[in-house]
């Protein structure tokens, strides 16, 4: 017997018809085997947060107040919808199941609306509803402060609950239902011959989700990194309960260690570029700290080498980021400089390859850079970790470059069958 997390997503959870599916699928993976105890983390319906978020923006005029306390106590509610009507199909099937809220539960958080934190959960309720052979199933997303006060984990909070409950309950596996199989080299609408991958590392999908593969989101992979629960990403769709998936965990030392395990890609991406700029110390933290200040997340910078007490400096935001950035930069113009000049680029990709291997393999970059210059690709910023390189190129190019980058890693290739 294994005790086992399960959570399915907006989408599996759509409609009334869709909820009966997952009702069925979570009595057969009650009864595999010599029978496993389950708690189902669900999501809202998909749509319905939408839904409860346009109703607020048709009363709330202050940005501000998104993050209030009633707020939270709105956009909880479409999940508490969703546990009360999968109950209702599993009972029907004849399986004992229970409802439980974020406060119930209870799972604790910090007051931060609309962005909390998990501090800590009392697993109690939920394993008293194990061994009386229940299912227990849960609200995503929810949890509940020092005060009582209902909050929300920010978009994607439901994967993250998943795997904070897989920890405090000791299950042997979070398995995240969703609208795919698994996780894939890359993504299979680009390239046809994307392959899915039977394991990946912690490492790998932190990469990968950070870097634009939208499968889990980056919150659960950290959680479940650091408390050892291994992850499964499964599809909510296929039939029974053979098809594996894909697992991430620690690495191995048994486990293959290509030099590319996956790439990914956003096409969200901006360039800012100031030029003309005083170099001299503190005018970076002048640039970025005001870009900070306006809520503006920045990703790569580059700046060069000065010339004639002169410097250039590049990094790039959010594309939908970009023309406040430009704002904010004009702003700073009598800090700065008047002589400065902005410019940039909102028609720009970022491109990254991802795998453990790069730490012992040498000459993947190079690999990476050649091959994008037989496709007549320009690159136009670079960064690098031990696992991964990232570059920006025109976005027009970026289905070219990744399809490229795809055969020359022969990522299509089983791992075990790479030269």
């Amino acid at each position: 017997m294994a005790t086992l997390v399960q959570k399915y997503g907006g989408t599996s959870v759509g409609s009334v018809e869709r909820i009966e599916n997952v009702a069925r699928k979570v009595i057969e993976w009650k009864n595999k085997g010599d029978g496993n105890d389950i708690v189902v983390v669900v999501s809202a319906m998909s749509g319905e947060t939408n839904r409860l978020i346009g109703l607020a923006e048709s009363i709330i005029e202050n940005p501000e107040r998104k993050s209030s306390r009633e707020y939270d106590v709105l956009v909880s509610t479409g999940e508490q919808v969703t546990v009360a009507l999968l109950c209702m199909a599993l009972q029907k099937l004849g399986q004992e199941a229970i409802s439980y809220t974020g406060w119930q539960v209870p799972l604790r958080t910090d007051g931060s609306n609309s962005k909390a934190r998990i501090e800590s959960i009392d697993p109690e309720n939920l394993s008293r509803e194990l061994k009386a052979g229940k299912v227990v199933v849960v609200a995503g997303f929810q949890g509940v402060d020092d005060d009582n006060n209902i909050t929300t984990l920010g978009r994607g909070g439901s994967d993250t609950t998943g795997v904070a409950l897989a920890a405090a309950i000791g299950a042997d596996e979070c398995q995240i239902f969703t609208d795919v199989d698994g996780v894939y080299t890359t993504d299979p609408r680009v390239v046809k011959k994307a392959r899915r991958l039977n394991t990946i590392t912690f490492e790998e999908m932190l990469e990968m989700a950070s870097l634009g593969s939208k499968v889990l989101q980056i919150r659960s992979v950290e959680f479940a990194g650091k408390y050892n629960v291994p992850l499964r990403v499964l599809s909510s769709f296929d039939e029974g309960t053979d098809n594996h998936g894909t697992l991430i965990t620690y690495e191995d030392d048994e486990m293959e260690k290509p030099k590319v395990t996956g790439i990914a890609f956003t096409r969200d991406e901006a360039e800012v570029k100031v030029s003309n700029v005083k170099d001299t110390p503190g005018v970076a933290a002048t640039i970025l700290g005001a870009i900070a200040d306006a809520n503006i997340d920045v990703d790569m910078i580059v700046q060069n080498i000065g010339t004639d007490d002169r410097t250039d400096f590049t990094f790039t935001v959010k594309r939908n980021d970009y023309d406040e950035a430009v704002t904010v930069l004009n702003k700073l113009r009598e800090t700065i400089g008047d002589d400065i000049s902005i410019s940039g680029d909102s028609s720009i990709a970022k491109l990254s390859i991802v795998g453990v291997g790069m730490k012992s393999h040498v000459g993947v970059a190079s690999a990476m850079f050649s091959t994008l210059a037989k496709e007549g690709i320009n690159i136009r910023m670079i960064s690098t970790s031990e696992i991964k390189v990232s570059v920006v190129i025109d976005e027009k190019y970026l289905e070219l470059g990744t399809r490229a980058l795809h055969d020359v890693f022969e990522l299509e290739t089983p791992r075990e069958m790479r030269a």
